[in-house]
Parts: structure tokens; C-alpha cells; sequence
């Protein structure tokens, strides 16, 4: 009963936000650069209000805490994965800000990025090094402790999920729908591991992804940008290395490591053979490109990611009974 408290919550706090958080945005021009080598289509989405992550990131924070609290199962892991939450954010918007200053559509540099969410990844990782939770689960088959070698393993998880999701977030509505189902199929396997607490966050970041798409669906009247792409995707990962599940992401979010290896795909190709795999990566793009509407694209990607966290659900409750 908690997990929908939360959800809704998170929920309703987006939808009200939103409005106000909207004209905000409006006025101050905060608007979205697209990328000039991207489909012809999304030329027209250009000024697009952008940064609306924050209205995700801050309302399922505050709807985990106070749903916590109340409950009084707050506790250190629940601070780290919030804390993890509230920086990814705050690098997403800083990149977002760069974009809307320098009026185009690159903010940090790679390497730059890479190294503050290597950073802020080496909170939890770290963190749970020093704990002796240095296992990874396989499916609760089985553990395999890696011991020092951990961080490596967290770092890249936590990095690698903010980065696919970041992929991700190129069509009106995809990432934070992709989101809600995988957010929705982690709080179910954290309730069933016993993680109530992990299992309420879980459910605020679904609900606040839901009432955002009420702002993001198409045709968007905002988008999340990568203060939320970022943020989402930071959140995915750690949640999995804090709540020993991370293995089963490959499951749950198999729309967003098809997204990254379409695009490490095309890159290997190209450079190697001077040829594209793909009419352009990520691979929504390619499918839009061989004249899918971006409602099909959004609405087919919904339905493979809603479908693959029904499977990871079910092999879950075989496996732990």
C-alpha cells in the first residue's frame, strides 16, 4: 500500500508543478536546441521548453521522503540512492543550461560528463564497498563476490544506465514511458527482496514519469532533457547496485541497451567499414527514418518495454518462488 502512496503522490505534486514550472520556462525562453543532423521532422520542435526533469527528479524525492518518514523505514540506503538521484540531476541541468547559452545542442563536453558521473557514481559504490556488499546476485541464483573490484562494476552500471536512458530520450514520450515500466517492474522485485523501502522510491519516480507525460506526450509541450534523462537513468542504476537486482535490468531495460548498442553498433560500423548499420542511431531515429510516425515508434518501444518488465516480473517470481 505504501509503494501507491508514493506513487501517487509523486504523481500529483508533477501535475501541479507543471503548470507554473511551464510558464516559467516560457518566459525565461529556456527552450530546446535540436540537433542539426537529426530527422527533418524534428526541426519544428526547436524551442521546445526544456529542463522538466526537474518537475520528476524533485517531486518523487520529496513524495520518497515523506512517505518514508511517515513510515519511519528512512534509513542510509535510501539517503545515498536520493542523494545519487539529486546530482544526476543537477549534472543533467547544468548540461541542459550550456545548450540553452550557448544556443545549441552540445553542453559538456564527453569527457567532462563522463567524469562527474564517474564521481557521483562513486557515492554508491563506495559506499557499498565499505559495507561488504561487494556480491552481485545472478537473478538470485546464485552470488559471485568480487570484493575491491566492485566500484569498477557499480561505477559502470550506475554510468552506463544514466547514459542509455540519456540515448533514449529523443521522441515525445519515450524515455519517461519506457521509464514508468521499468521503474514499475523494480519496485515489484524490490517488495519481493524484501525492500519495502527501495520498493517506495521505485514507485515515486513511476508516478512522477507518468504525470510528466501528461506535459511530454505528443506533441510535447516540454521536455525532460537531460536534467531528467540524466537523473532517470543514474536512478535506474543505482537502484539496481543498492538493491542487489542490477542484473536484472538487462531485463527490464532492454529498450535502453538496445538504444546504446545501436548507437555503438553504427559507430563501430562506420568507422570500420565506412558504412551504417542503421539509417541514424539511437534507433528510434531509424525506425522514424523508414517512416514511422513518432507516435508508432514511442507507442512500439512502449510495448516492447512494457512486455519485457511482464517477463522479468514472472521469471522473478519463478526463481524466488
Amino acid at each position: 500500500m505504501l509503494i501507491y502512496v508514493a506513487g501517487l503522490t509523486a504523481l500529483l505534486l508533477t501535475l501541479l508543478a507543471g503548470v507554473p514550472y511551464l510558464d516559467f520556462l516560457k518566459k525565461k525562453l529556456y527552450g530546446q536546441y535540436i540537433r542539426e543532423d537529426g530527422p527533418a521532422s524534428h526541426a519544428k520542435k526547436s524551442g521546445t521548453p526544456t529542463t522538466g526533469g526537474l518537475i520528476i527528479v524533485i517531486p518523487a524525492i520529496v513524495a520518497s521522503v515523506v512517505t518514508l518518514v511517515m513510515n519511519r523505514i528512512f534509513n542510509i540506503d535510501c539517503t545515498i540512492i536520493l542523494i545519487t538521484f539529486l546530482l544526476f540531476m543537477l549534472l543533467g541541468f547544468n548540461d541542459d543550461y550550456e545548450k540553452i547559452t550557448k544556443k545549441q545542442n552540445k553542453g559538456l563536453s564527453a569527457r567532462g560528463k563522463i567524469f562527474l558521473q564517474t564521481l557521483i557514481a562513486l557515492i554508491p559504490a563506495l559506499y557499498m564497498t565499505f559495507h561488504g556488499n561487494t556480491s552481485i546476485s545472478l537473478f538470485g541464483l546464485t552470488k559471485i563476490n568480487i570484493g575491491y573490484l566492485y566500484p569498477i562494476w557499480a561505477i559502470f552500471v550506475i554510468i552506463g544506465a544514466s547514459n542509455a536512458v540519456n540515448l533514449t530520450d529523443g521522441l515525445d514520450g519515450l524515455s519517461s514511458g519506457t521509464m514508468f515500466f521499468a521503474l514499475i517492474a523494480c519496485a515489484f522485485i524490490s517488495f519481493g527482496l524484501g525492500r519495502n523501502d527501495i520498493a517506495i522510491i521505485c514507485m515515486a519516480a513511476a508516478g512522477s514519469c507518468v504525470g510528466f507525460l501528461y506535459y511530454n506526450y505528443n506533441p510535447a509541450k516540454m521536455f525532460m532533457g537531460d536534467t531528467g534523462s540524466v537523473a532517470l537513468g543514474g536512478l535506474l542504476g543505482t537502484l539496481g547496485i543498492i538493491g542487489k537486482f542490477e542484473l536484472w535490468l538487462l531485463i527490464i531495460g532492454i529498450i535502453f541497451i538496445a538504444e546504446t548498442l545501436s548507437v555503438i553498433i553504427q559507430v563501430i560500423s562506420f568507422k570500420t567499414t565506412g558504412k551504417r548499420v542503421f539509417k541514424m542511431s539511437p534507433l528510434h531515429h531509424h525506425f522514424e527514418l523508414s517512416g514511422w510516425s513518432e507516435k508508432k515508434v514511442v507507442h512500439s518501444f512502449w510495448a516492447v518495454g512494457l512486455v519485457f518488465a511482464i517477463i522479468s516480473l514472472i521469471l522473478f517470481k519463478i526463481i524466488n518462488g
